[in-house]
């Protein structure tokens, strides 16, 4: 199969000749420098950025990521982070010219995508910011979540333009390539659960993820929401607001894979193996693959670090993960053809 026959015959709970090795969100800068202080060389690939060259030299199965966010290089930058931009309408309407680009796209980039999708050769998708990552982006972390309650309006007004914009950047997305799925950034949850209510989720979120999805999916796309923490209780809101899938699934947050696939049979998962076990060895990281058998062998998951592989990781670590990921990766596919009968 190719890289992009399997993942989609993943995602479809179809068998596979085996599952897809990815590493959704490839590595810290950090990780990298170690690994080249220990020998770590690979060639560059043309039409490739250096991860994906990276990828390519790993044997990992090659996706391809366009992150497209709403602000430009114009923008106000906070003094810090989690520093307010936005904290009024009048503001907002202030730096609105420097928001929502007109052509966001890098033509070059988008036809290498275009053409490795076409042959097989990618997993192609993108990443959009949703309606909580948003105005948090230009607002501040604590201002974002006072406005719930102190400025409605504020909140409503950013979400309906983003939401407009996101809309429109996908449809220009499709001029080239429909993304085999794409993610919203949200990052809406801490390791005790998501940061807002399901009453604010109905009112702030519901409405413009609604907006968004269903043409999405009428195009092919599978959306995915992208948070971190323990998403676990906003699960079931997602998947109410026509939510395909979720990644990273981090596991030292509490995420219980087996329970989620149990309440959401048919929900798509990325992620969830213990980016923690990796600098223990080999015993702790086929351990963490044992743990992820039984959903593996189910379909609709793609195992993948939870997180970017820390630089705590060696190469030769990361060697030996790499090696039980092919290993444990074969195993589920083996065991779904025998399942079904192939």
């Amino acid at each position: 199969m190719t890289n992009r026959e399997r993942f989609l015959a993943c995602m479809n709970f179809e068998p596979v000749d085996r599952l897809p090795m990815m590493e959704w969100a490839t590595w810290w800068d950090k990780t990298v420098d170690r690994w080249k202080g220990e020998g770590l060389s690979y060639p560059q690939i043309p039409g490739l950025g250096d991860n994906e060259a990276l990828q390519v030299h790993m044997g990992l199965d090659l996706h391809m990521q366009q992150w497209i966010t709403f602000t430009t290089s114009k923008t106000p930058k906070p003094a810090y982070h989690g520093a307010p931009v936005v904290n009024s309408i009048a503001e907002y309407e202030a730096i609105k010219p420097t928001l929502y680009p007109e052509h966001p796209l890098n033509e070059k980039r988008m036809e290498s995508i275009a053409r490795l999708q076409a042959e097989g050769k990618a997993v192609a998708w993108i990443t959009l910011e949703g309606p909580f990552w948003g105005p948090r982006s230009i607002m501040g972390i604590e201002p974002h979540l006072y406005a719930y309650y102190d400025d409605p309006d504020l909140m409503h007004a950013i979400n309906s333009d983003l939401c407009a914009y996101n809309m429109r950047v996908y449809e220009q997305v499709c001029e080239y390539f429909v993304p085999d799925f794409m993610t919203l950034a949200e990052d809406m949850s801490y390791n005790n659960g998501p940061m807002l209510s399901e009453a604010l989720f109905d009112e702030f979120l519901l409405p413009y993820y609604q907006k968004m999805i269903p043409p999405m999916k009428e195009r092919g796309t599978r959306v995915f929401i992208d948070s971190d923490g323990d998403i676990s209780m906003a699960l079931d809101w997602f998947v109410r607001a026509g939510i395909k899938g979720i990644l990273p699934l981090e596991r030292q947050a509490g995420v219980d894979l087996e329970a989620l696939r149990r309440r959401h049979p048919k929900t798509l998962f990325i992620g969830h193996f213990d980016k923690m076990t990796m600098p223990l060895g080999e015993a702790a990281m086929r351990a963490e693959f044992e743990r992820l058998m039984p959903v593996m062998v189910q379909g609709g998951f793609a195992p993948s670090v939870d997180h970017q592989t820390p630089p705590g990781v060696s190469l030769e670590l990361y060697e030996v993960y790499l090696r039980l990921f092919r290993e444990y990766t074969e195993e589920a596919g083996r065991q779904m053809r025998l399942q079904r009968g192939h």
